[in-house]
Order: structure tokens, then sequence, then C-alpha cells
């Protein structure tokens, strides 16, 4: 009998027909979003699952899924999984990295340039039925060629950022836990300096950190007033390591010129106020939505569950000590 295992969420053709090689599965194509009493009631049976960022696998779900080995993200990031409570439980839990660093990098420099160039402020005057000429003060905005970017968090898609600004001979500043290898700095042509000198001297800090206890609200009100009042903020990690309190006051005072936001705390609910701003550019966190970059993270996700109930070390473990 094949082991059982629940797709939490809708996922491409080629990634059920892969699982279903292995497993007996029970997939969402619907796409509901499952309430927490759901998905444990559906996951009770199963040995393992594919989760999404939405799914959350902590104590009180582990306690109610005995028969559950392994969990695998459909994601980079995990902060919705509880590793302490998966590894004391023996479940397995993976991620998804790499294979969304290129899209992620290249929808960064989208936020880039739509907040340098105010191009959704300029789109919704146009949609309105506002153009009436050509202005030569009209919708003036910020030139990206030549200017100074602070990368906080050199990961690999901080590196992938970097990378793509030497095509707009662009000063490359960093701020890292660790600094890089020199190799590594002068393939990206960037320059480690501290978080306070970076969020001083950058025109734009984009941000590329994972959430953890120890980056909620690394930006914050005290570091927002250390950016320059044209600088512009981009916002690609996780919901969390920006205040979004403190950012919303900065923009309508205009202590900081604009922000792009592809994340957000509480989301998929995030602050009203963000939709009462003309110098902010939103989305609802599809850095990495491109169809090859979204399949290829599922197809990873489900690789990771066929190694780990065939009793292999998946590819992606984020909690190696449940293996002792």
């Amino acid at each position: 009998m094949k082991p059982k295992v629940l797709v939490t969420r809708e996922v491409f053709d080629d990634t059920l027909e892969l699982l279903g090689r292995h497993f007996d599965v029970e997939s969402n194509q619907a796409d509901t979003s499952l309430s927490p009493d759901e998905f444990a009631r559906r996951l009770a049976d199963k040995a393992g699952a594919l989760t999404v960022l939405t799914d959350r696998v902590d104590e009180a779900l582990l306690g109610q899924c005995p028969r559950l080995k392994a969990v695998c993200n459909i994601a980079v990031g995990f902060n919705n999984l509880d590793l302490k409570a998966c590894t004391t439980h023996g479940v397995m839990a993976t991620n998804t990295p790499g294979v969304l660093d290129a899209a992620t990098a290249d929808f960064t420099w989208a936020l880039i340039l739509a907040t340098a160039r105010r191009l959704t402020e300029a789109e919704a005057w146009l949609r309105a039925g506002e153009w009436k000429g050509w202005k030569l003060k009209q919708f003036l905005g910020a030139d990206v060629h030549g200017a100074t970017l602070g990368i906080v968090g050199m990961g690999r898609i901080g590196q992938a950022v970097a990378r793509r600004a030497a095509g707009f001979d662009m000063n490359v500043l960093y701020y890292n836990r660790k600094r890089i290898a020199p190799e590594l700095e002068r393939e990206c042509r960037a320059t480690y300096a501290p978080l306070d000198e970076l969020l001083a001297r950058a025109d734009f800090v984009t941000l590329h950190t994972p959430y953890s206890p120890e980056t909620h609200h690394l930006i914050g009100a005290g570091e927002l007033a250390k950016m320059k009042p044209t600088a512009i903020l981009i916002h690609a990690a996780r919901g969390g390591v920006v205040d979004d309190i403190a950012l919303i006051e900065a923009l309508k005072h205009k202590k900081i010129a604009a922000a792009g936001m592809d994340v957000f705390e509480g989301e998929p609910k995030f602050n009203p106020e963000f939709l009462k701003l003309a110098n902010v550019v939103l989305a609802p966190h599809i850095a990495s939505a491109t169809v090859n970059t979204r399949r290829n993270m599922a197809l990873l996700a489900a690789r990771n569950l066929v190694a780990a109930l065939a009793g292999e070390r998946p590819p992606n473990l984020l909690n190696p000590d449940v293996l002792k």
C-alpha cells in the first residue's frame, strides 16, 4: 500500500504525476485555504505533506498527526514551520532554495524601476482619464543608473540582485550577518558596509533576509530615519522584516521617497493605509511567480517528499537533527 500524502493547495499536473507514482495523493486542486482544524483533519492519517507558507505546522498540529514523517514547503521561506516541534515529533521539514533566485531577483528589479519611475502612480492617473497633454515636470522620478544600491541580506537572491545592478552602472553596498567571500564580492561588484552606513548612503535599499526573531522589524522607525529623504525601500523578503506601521508613517511624511512592497505583515491581510499612499508600489507576494519557477518549486518540494518517505535524506532538509 502506498503511503498517503496531502497536497494542501493547487499544484501543477506534473507535480501530481510525480507524487502519484509513489503515493496515495489527496490534493486540494480547488485551491481553497484550509482552516487549522481542516488542515489537521486531512493530515491526521498522512505520512507526508506538500505545504505552502500559509500552512502553519506547529506543536498543536503535529500532536494530531501521529503518522506524519515529512512536511515539504513549496517555498524557500519556512517561518510557517516550527522546526523544533517537527524534530521533536520525528518529522522532516524541507524547503525549495535555489530554484526561485533568478525570478525573485528579476521582480526586485521590477519594483526598483516601478518605484523609481512612479510607474503605477502614472498608470492609475492615465486610466482615470487625467492625461490631457505632455508637461516637462510630469511624474518626475529618480535615476537608477549610477545610483547607490544597498542590499540587506547577501544570500543567493541578494547576490543575483547585485549582479543585475552592473547593467545600471550602480555602486553596490551590502550588509549581511557574515561578510561574503572576497571572490563573491568581486563577482557582485559589491562592498560590505555596516547597516547604519548602508541606510545612510543608499539611494535604493532592497531587503533579502529571511524572517526570524532576530530579523523581526529589522527595518523600523529608527532605521527609516537614517535613510535619505530621496531614498526608496524595496521589500521582497518576508513580512515582519519591516515594521509596516513605521513605513507607512515614513511614506506619509516623506521621510523617504517611496517603497516597493511584495510582502506584508499578516498577509494576505495587510495595513489598509498602504492603499491611501501614491508613493508605494504594491504586489501580492508574487516575486517568484513565473510559470517555470513555480513549477520547479513544486517539483523540488515533491522530490524532497519522495526522498523523505523513501527513508533517504531529502535534498533540502531544514532540521538535520531529526535524523539523529
